[in-house]
Formats: C-alpha cells, sequence, structure tokens
C-alpha cells in the first residue's frame, strides 16, 4: 500500500501470530532488492485496550519499530476494511502511546486525528543543553552545529506528533541538502531517540513543499507526522494558516490545526490518500 508514495507492506497479525518476527527478518521483507520492498512494515493487531478497535505496529525499513506514522495510519484503515475485518467507520485505533480516530471518505480519502503536538522536550525527547536558540513569534528554534552544514547552523523547531521532528525552512527545496544533512540530524546527540528531519518551503500562507529524511528510512515521498510537524511548527512561527496544503514528492496532504487554546494544544487533523497496490504471501 501507499499514502502519497509512502509505501508499506501491511500484514494481518490477528489472523496469524507474527509476534516472533526478528528484526534482521522485517529488514529481509523491506529490502527493495532481495525482499517485497517498503519504506516502513505495519503490523495489524488486536487491540489490548478497551477503548480501541484494533492496535497497530511499526516498523522501518532498518527493522526497528517506532512510535507513529501518519500515511501509515490511513492505509491501516483502508486496510481493515478491505479486508472486512471490520465495518466501523470511524475506527479508533491504538499506536504506541496513544489512540487515534480515523476515516474513510467515500472519495478515497482517509481523516486522521493525529492528536494534540507534544512541545515539552522530555517527551519528545530533546536535550537543548549547550544550543544556540532564538525566538520566531510563538517557536523557539535551536541551532544544531553540523559538520556539513550547507551554509550555516540549522535552525530548526522541535517538536513530537508521536515520534521526534526537527524542522526548518528553507528557500528552495530542491536544492536543500536533503540526503547530506539529513542523515547527519537524524543521529544528532540532542535526539536520544533520533528524529525525522524535515525541510520545508513557503510556498504561501496555505500551501507548502515537503522533503522528510526519516529515523530509519532515509528520505521517503511523503511523511505524514512529518507534514503535520511542519505545519505545526509554521503556524507557531507565524509562517502559515490552518488549513495548509503540503505537497509532497509522493502527492498531496491536507493538514488543519487549531493552535493552543487556553494553554492546551488542539489535535492536528490530517487527509490524504490511501491506496491498495498490491496483494500477496511470502513465507519466513
Amino acid at each position: 500500500m501507499h499514502g502519497a508514495g509512502n509505501d508499506f507492506i501491511v500484514l494481518n497479525g490477528i489472523d496469524q501470530d507474527l509476534s516472533r518476527i526478528t528484526r534482521e527478518q522485517w529488514q529481509s521483507l523491506a529490502h527493495r532488492q532481495f525482499g517485497i520492498g517498503a519504506d516502513q512494515i505495519l503490523l495489524v493487531e488486536k487491540s489490548t485496550r478497551s477503548d480501541a478497535d484494533f492496535k497497530y505496529r511499526i516498523f522501518n525499513s532498518d527493522g526497528g519499530e517506532v512510535e507513529q506514522c501518519g500515511n501509515g495510519s490511513r492505509c491501516f484503515v483502508r486496510f481493515v476494511l478491505d479486508q472486512g475485518l471490520s465495518t466501523k467507520n470511524p475506527l479508533r485505533v491504538e499506536v504506541a502511546h496513544t489512540v487515534l480516530t480515523l476515516k474513510s471518505h467515500p472519495d478515497g480519502q482517509v481523516e486522521v486525528d493525529m492528536g494534540a503536538p507534544i512541545f515539552e522536550h522530555s517527551q519528545v525527547p530533546f536535550n537543548a543543553s549547550g544550543l544556540a536558540s532564538m525566538q520566531e513569534f510563538h517557536e523557539t528554534l535551536y541551532a544544531l552545529p553540523l559538520d556539513h552544514p550547507a551554509t550555516h547552523d540549522s535552525f530548526v523547531g522541535v517538536l513530537s506528533m508521536g515520534n521526534p521532528h526537527a524542522v526548518q525552512v528553507v528557500g528552495d527545496l530542491e536544492s536543500a541538502p536533503v540526503l547530506t544533512e539529513g542523515s547527519e540530524i537524524e543521529k544528532y546527540s540532542a535526539f536520544p531517540k533520533r528524529v525525522n528531519a524535515g525541510y520545508m518551503q513557503i510556498v504561501n500562507r496555505n500551501e507548502i513543499k515537503l522533503r522528510v529524511y526519516e529515523r530509519g528510512a532515509g528520505e521517503t515521498l511523503a511523511c505524514g507526522t512529518g507534514a503535520c510537524a511542519a505545519v505545526v511548527s509554521g503556524i507557531r512561527r507565524g509562517l502559515l494558516d490552518s488549513p495548509v496544503k503540503v505537497r509532497t514528492r509522493g502527492g498531496d496532504l491536507q493538514i488543519a490545526w487549531g493552535g493552543v487554546v487556553n494553554d492546551v494544544a488542539q489535535p492536528v487533523i490530517m487527509t490524504g490518500p490511501a491506496v491498495s497496490v498490491f496483494e500477496g504471501e511470502t513465507e519466513i
């Protein structure tokens, strides 16, 4: 399946026990030459909570498990409905740290309540000790002194959408050092669980272009949580107004965020495509 070009292997872990698959086996499945090939693997399971219909786990192409995946959540709901595992719409699904609400629309688009963004450094997690900072409207930006910056230190806004993101604004997205700089930001020491590096070009107050270097996967054609994080950061910096069209290399996403009301961050709503490409079987 894919969500705006961010592609997934989606596995039914309800009717078969897949709990013993190793990290190396996930890597093998995700390998584009020697396996099926995918940015991430989604494992659909029975929920452990009474307030959720299903649970799903997310494995990056390097075999590591991660907390959240926005494009994957849309593919999850399409998979569950298409496979006849449920007829409920909307659905509630358990992920690592929260429960998401997902709704499939008749036009094939899927709407996801991604929950509220997290700004508390300890929860991202992010250690800002020793980093220079600057304030831009409501957003504090931090300078990451990289080994090979393009022209200067990268100033990033830091937040979590269930997984950590470092977002920077660039003038020209095509020439942005996503591949050369992204891997260094991903492993930067201030992020103990690594981070997704987002590069955002402002088109106008309701539209951006975005590229993301994802933890454990490299640059993908789209990143749902990255789109949410970029829009939240852009609104907090006073550069964007909700809703925002996010143009990725794999397709467009629509992100809406109501900001912070009475010191409470509002949930981020993401809408975008979810497409099944093919079905098959493999033995492990």
